[in-house]
């Protein structure tokens, strides 16, 4: 039984590419949602659908977190609190990406005989050359991970040429909206329905903070102000008259 767990970036779609060069045709393609993906990431795993099916790859399966279905969004507001990996943890991806794909495969007849038979079920992920570092070997004793990308010796680079020569538009990076290693420059792009939605987490979080070290989804700093500041200065230059007749805008 191999497994991919898509997860609608570069890295990923360049993995489906490439078993599909190969002729290796994987027996599910897994996409664990938090809820809380950007808009262009949903897009892309519709593109991605009628990619499989033109390839005769399965069709991605979607999973969640819970019987209740609730988001990460909705369980960070629920508890005052922001994603995770502000404080240095990696909590948000081992529930809402990890569990839910182990949870999916615990009910999947296919692994369930093979783990009777002794067998381990193949991970395929797309960690690529350039993040070996990354790459671990599975400790658990119903999973075993692949890493084709390292295996093909593609990175980065490569994934992008691979996906370009396949027809098909790169994908955004693959994260939460309101993901705190997000670069502010991407922070300032999101659309204003998002902005508004990361702002009141942020918000949440600080009525509810008893003066720790970290002061929003920056960490260090707060979204609200990033993005206030940068509405401030957008209005008050676009309020400006020009200041002679070469502005050609």
């Amino acid at each position: 039984m191999k497994i991919v767990t898509y997860g609608g970036g570069t890295n990923s779609t360049a993995l489906l590419i490439g078993l599909r060069d190969r002729k290796e045709i994987p027996d599910a393609i897994v996409f664990s949602d938090t809820g809380g993906e950007k808009p262009f990431t949903y897009e892309y795993i519709e593109r991605m659908k009628i990619w499989c099916k033109r390839n005769n790859f399965p069709e991605i399966t979607i999973v969640r977190k819970g019987g209740n279905n609730e988001t990460l969004e909705e369980d960070i507001l629920r508890r005052k609190t922001i994603p995770s990996v502000a404080f240095g943890y990696k909590t948000c991806s081992s529930k809402y990406k990890i569990e839910p794909f182990e949870k999916w495969c615990n009910h999947h007849d296919k692994c369930q005989e093979l783990w009777e038979a002794g067998g381990r079920v193949i991970k395929i992920l797309g960690i690529d050359a350039d993040e070996t570092r990354r790459a671990r070997k599975s400790t658990s004793k119903k999973f075993k991970n692949r890493y084709p990308l390292i295996e093909w010796d593609w990175g980065r680079d490569d994934c992008i040429d691979i996906i370009k020569t396949e027809g098909l538009p790169l994908p955004g990076k693959s994260s939460c909206f309101f993901c705190p290693n997000t670069k502010p420059k991407d922070i300032l792009l999101l659309p204003k329905d998002l902005k508004k939605r990361a702002i009141e987490i942020e918000q949440n979080f600080l009525a509810n903070d008893k003066g720790g070290p970290v002061r929003g989804l920056g960490r260090n700093w707060s979204w609200s102000h990033l993005i206030e500041t940068a509405d401030r200065q957008e209005s008050f230059y676009f309020a400006q008259d020009m200041p002679c007749g070469c502005y050609d805008g």
